[in-house]
């Protein structure tokens, strides 16, 4: 049966008042903008549809602009349910800071897990994911300001072990992207960078009985797909938009080296500059070994896949990131979720489902509070509360973990003068806190599960041991007394040994750190 193309408007007001909302995307990656940007038009022209309920899987939007920073309106949004709320700061300032809606948060995983119970019917998700963090009940229950009240998240007991159950939302509108349609709506996503979950949330909406609008930037003739690379069936979708302008993401049109069309040379990623930063990254991406399989994050950590390009280390370890892609070399910034070269792209859901099984074995993430008892925080901080993404998911399963940052913040600059780092002015902000303000990974439960987990910074390697957190490295021309101390304000040991950090961390060009890496034991 052919599908109705229709035009952006007529898609927004296919959206009633009060209707639950989900929309596909990550960060600029599959967002449907030509919609969105036609709701948020229809709502400030007649303030229609109202109240209404938006769920997502993680960010959408350019961080300032596009995205869910369209609907930032208050009393078109009832309440929001989403895994992250970075990537659009007016929405989550305006909206969720300023306690003008309800919000909560779900782990990443959780929520695109969550449309494959959604579409099977069932009352929501159980998961041991958000145990001991701001998820859990006992702590905050995934609720973002003082205006959620409603519980959400249920702590319950299965076969004698704690898990928490997340409530399924009701659904009655989904708003997804793909590349191509046919004429009875089959949609394929070739040159989408992932395929993250648009099938679940396409099912969980049909078999609700909404309505699934997908946009596309072209359509064939029925036939015309290989079957092979249909990712939502037609009889799911029921009206279609076509943007033929749809780009990639919110920083390029299209670049064929993010879907698989064309490789792009390592040569041409530049190397980023020798800062605290390149320093951090390059003190991580010592901890890889043969055989890996790693995740590795926002922050500090988005820079590591540059480093590992640089040092020739591409085929040594395996990259996965949460959004389903698999291999080539991981980007960042308005890229993040996608790879140059990427080797396999599967289904987020699937990625999270590896990630909760503890198939990573080292994930490469980033802090903004470190506190006595391990705790870290990259949630909230400042005027911003920003939500976990796969943070909790990829932290609390993982068999090793190294965070990442500076040790102080907001307006460190450091120099390197014959080897040795200068600290030339300090940070205003301390990272290393008596008290994080919010729980994003629980450092007790790590210690009672066994995870090896390290904090690198510019100037120590700090480890968490049983007995507190300790230094085990320090860089060269660093003082513990003078640099690191007076910025932490709760005892840390000191190893029996301590190490100087590698040299080549402070020096420009490679490393040369291949057979390092190669000679290191799983």
């Amino acid at each position: 049966m052919k599908k109705e193309v229709i035009s952006a408007d007529e898609a927004a007001r296919l959206i009633k008042s009060s209707d639950a909302v989900i929309i596909g995307g990550s960060g600029g990656i599959g967002v449907a903008e030509s919609i969105l940007e036609a709701l948020e038009s229809r709502y400030l022209s007649s303030q229609e549809p109202k109240q209404l309920t938006l769920i997502h899987t993680t960010g959408i939007g350019a961080v300032t602009h596009h995205g869910l920073n369209r609907l930032a309106h208050e009393g078109l949004i009832k309440r929001v349910i989403g895994g992250n709320f970075g990537l659009q700061l007016p929405f989550m300032k305006e909206l969720i800071v300023g306690n003008r809606i309800e919000a909560y948060n779900f782990p990443q995983g959780v929520m695109c897990q969550l449309y494959r119970a959604m579409a099977a019917k069932q009352p929501g998700l159980i998961s041991h994911v958000g145990l001991g963090t701001y998820i859990d009940p006992r702590v905050e229950g995934g609720k973002m300001n003082e205006v959620t009240t409603e519980e959400l998240i249920e702590l319950v007991e299965l076969a004698g072990n704690e898990m928490l159950f997340f409530h399924a939302p009701q659904a009655d509108v989904a708003i997804l992207r793909g590349t191509t349609a046919d004429e009875h709506g089959n949609i394929s996503l070739e040159h989408e960078a992932a395929t993250l979950e648009g099938l679940s949330i396409a099912q969980a909406v049909y078999n609700a009985g909404g309505v699934v609008i997908c946009q596309v930037k072209r359509t064939v003739e029925r036939g015309k797909l290989n079957p092979h690379m249909v990712r939502i069936p037609g009889f799911l979708i029921d009206k279609l938009v076509i943007d033929a302008n749809q780009p990639q993401n919110y920083a390029v049109q299209f670049d064929p080296s993010l879907c698989g069309e064309t490789r792009r040379p390592l040569e041409s990623i530049s190397p980023d500059p020798l800062d605290e930063r390149r320093i951090i990254a390059r003190r991580a991406a010592l901890e890889l070994f043969p055989g890996a399989v790693v995740n590795m994050g926002v922050g500090v950590s988005a820079g590591i896949p540059n480093v590992t390009a640089e040092e020739n280390l591409d085929g040594i370890f395996t990259i996965t990131i949460e959004a389903g892609v698999i291999g080539g070399v991981a980007g960042h910034g308005l890229y993040f979720g996608s790879a140059y070269n990427p080797e396999v792209i599967i289904d987020q859901a699937y990625m999270f489902d590896f990630y909760d099984g503890g198939g990573l074995d080292v994930a490469f993430v980033s802090f903004a509070e470190i506190d006595i008892n391990g705790n870290v925080n990259v949630t909230r901080f400042g005027n911003r509360n920003d939500g976990a993404g796969g943070f909790i998911d990829i932290t609390q399963n993982a068999r090793s973990i190294v965070f990442s940052g500076t040790l102080t913040g907001g307006g460190l600059e450091v120099s390197i003068e014959q080897g040795a780092l200068r600290i030339k002015k300090e940070g205003k902000i301390q990272k290393f806190v008596s008290q994080v303000n919010q729980i994003s990974f629980s450092g007790q439960r790590a210690l009672e599960r066994g995870i090896d987990v390290l904090f690198v910074t510019e100037r120590a390697v700090f480890r968490m041991t049983q007995a507190g957190i300790e230094i085990s490295e320090v860089a060269p021309g660093i003082d513990i007394e003078q640099d690191i101390a007076p910025h932490i304000p709760f005892p840390v040991k000191i190893a029996q040994t301590v190490k100087t950090m590698d040299s080549r961390l402070f020096c420009e060009g490679q490393m040369g750190i291949r057979d390092d890496i190669l000679s290191r034991a799983r």
